[in-house]
C-alpha cells in the first residue's frame, strides 16, 4: 500500500535519513516548517509505517566485525514452507545482516558480517553445511567497500 507523501514529507524523510539524531527544532529549521508541524508530520510518518525505525549505524571495522561476505544459497527443495524455514533459520543469526529471496539463480542472497574467516567457517557450518535442504553455497568476500548507503531514494516529484 502506497503512503501519500507531499513535498514537506519528502523533505522530512530526506533529512531524517541523513541524520535522525537531530532535534525536532533542528529538523524543522532544515525542512523549513514550524516545529509543531514537523513533530505532527514525523508522528504521522511513524504511525503510518513509513518510518519503520530509527537506528545508529556503526562502523563495523571499529567494533570487531571485519569480514563481509555475500553468500548465494540454493535450496534442494524450493517450496514456500522450505523457503520460510530457511528465512527463520537465518533471521535468528546476528551475523546475517540482510537476506533476500532472489530469482533467477540462487534462492537466497545473504549479506553476512563476521569477525574473521574462522567465524565465517563456524557460521557456514551452523547455517549451511548442517542443513539438509541447502544444496549449494557460493560465498564472495569483500576486499573493499566503495559505497554503502542506507537511504531510500525519495522522488522529488509529486507522488
Amino acid at each position: 500500500m502506497t503512503f501519500e507523501l507531499d513535498d514537506l514529507d519528502r523533505r522530512i524523510l530526506k533529512a531524517l535519513q541523513a541524520d535522525a539524531s537531530q532535534t525536532n527544532q533542528e529538523l524543522a529549521a532544515r525542512v523549513h516548517a514550524s516545529p509543531p508541524t514537523c513533530l505532527r508530520r514525523v508522528k504521522r510518518l511513524v504511525e503510518g509505517g513509513v518510518i519503520a525505525r530509527q537506528v545508529a549505524l556503526l562502523d563495523a571495522q571499529k567494533v570487531a566485525a571485519a569480514l563481509t561476505a555475500v553468500v548465494e544459497i540454493t535450496l534442494d527443495r524450493q517450496g514456500e514452507e522450505e523457503q520460510q524455514a530457511f528465512e527463520a533459520l537465518v533471521a535468528d543469526e546476528p551475523a546475517v545482516q540482510q537476506c533476500y529471496r532472489v530469482s533467477p539463480g540462487p534462492d537466497f542472497v545473504l549479506v553476512v558480517l563476521v569477525r574473521d574467516m574462522s567465524s565465517y567457517h563456524a557460521l557456514a557450518h551452523r547455517l549451511f553445511a548442517s542443513q539438509r535442504n541447502v544444496r549449494n553455497v557460493r560465498s564472495y568476500f569483500s576486499i573493499h567497500r566503495s559505497k554503502f548507503e542506507t537511504a531510500i531514494p525519495i522522488d522529488d516529484a509529486a507522488s
